[in-house]
């Protein structure tokens, strides 16, 4: 194989992890409804429409969320100058703990994201919206 890795996205994940606050669904499902806490659905807009999504959160594709995040970037979204705490999600909790690592390491505070992601919120109850209509910032 060329260009072999040097780490793994497990490790990366791992070392987001221990630098990062990880909500268990409970205590997510705790801060739901909060007016104080922005919930942060990180997941393709393909995986909103499949799997449904949690209601009040906002959806901001990892694929942008550093420019959604910045304010002097010209796609910033505003929702993200709140002075709020944010709690990332995406399927399973990994793309998440790597966005909320990266938004941590560019100076936004009061971050967390979700152990197990949606998949978890959704298999331990957590309350699921099926529509599929973009709420972005």
């Amino acid at each position: 194989m060329a260009g072999a890795m040097t780490r793994g996205y497990k490790q990366l994940i791992d070392e987001a992890s221990a630098e990062i606050e990880t909500l268990s669904v409970e205590d997510a499902k705790a801060l739901h409804g909060d007016p104080e806490v922005v919930f942060v659905d990180i997941r393709d807009i393909r995986e909103l429409g499949r799997e449904g999504r949690m209601p009040g959160a906002v959806h901001a594709p990892r694929g942008m969320l550093e420019f959604w995040v910045d304010p002097d970037s010209p796609y910033h979204k505003p929702v993200f100058g709140e002075d709020k705490r944010f709690v990332f999600f995406c399927a399973a909790g990994w793309r998440s703990a790597l966005a909320t690592k990266t938004v941590q390491d560019m100076g936004l505070e009061r971050v967390a994201h979700i152990d197990g992601g949606f998949g978890a919120w959704k298999a331990q109850g957590g309350p699921v919206d099926d529509a599929a209509t973009d709420k972005a910032g």
